[in-house]
């Protein structure tokens, strides 16, 4: 003789599978897609750095992707003579994770900053022609 199961019984089984499936094994988000028509990209990697100490792009409407390929919080704002360019701020909470924006520059010089508490390194040129 075989022991049955009542329906409650196996739908509880059920939802607890489904809710255990759903939280998935990995420690980080799954890695986001980069836009192919992003004007620039910026990476946070290891060490709390930028990929890059200088970055171009063309004045105008500019894309940007900020990809974060560290182990911490990161964010990128855009700074132009001491002051944070309003109304733009990407966040890349967690390793894995892409923000994308646009924002509208003019030829210049201008500097890229994480503002995150002790990520003062997080500097970068950005000069838009």
């Amino acid at each position: 003789m075989t022991p049955r199961l009542s329906m409650r019984t196996f739908f509880a089984g059920l939802v607890a599978i489904s809710a255990l499936s759903a939280c998935g094994g990995g420690t980080a988000a799954p890695a986001q897609t980069i836009p192919g028509d992003a004007g620039l990209i910026v990476k946070a990697v290891k060490t709390i750095r930028f990929d890059a100490s200088e970055y171009s792009a063309k004045a105008g409407d500019i894309k940007v992707a900020y990809s974060n390929e560290d182990s911490v919080r990161h964010t990128l704002v855009v700074v132009k003579d001491g002051i944070k360019v309003a109304n733009f701020k990407l966040v890349a909470p967690q390793k894995g994770a892409v923000d994308v924006a646009s924002i509208n520059l003019a030829a210049g010089s201008y500097t890229l900053i994480c503002d995150v508490p002790g990520h003062q390194n997080m500097k970068a040129t950005l000069t838009v022609s």
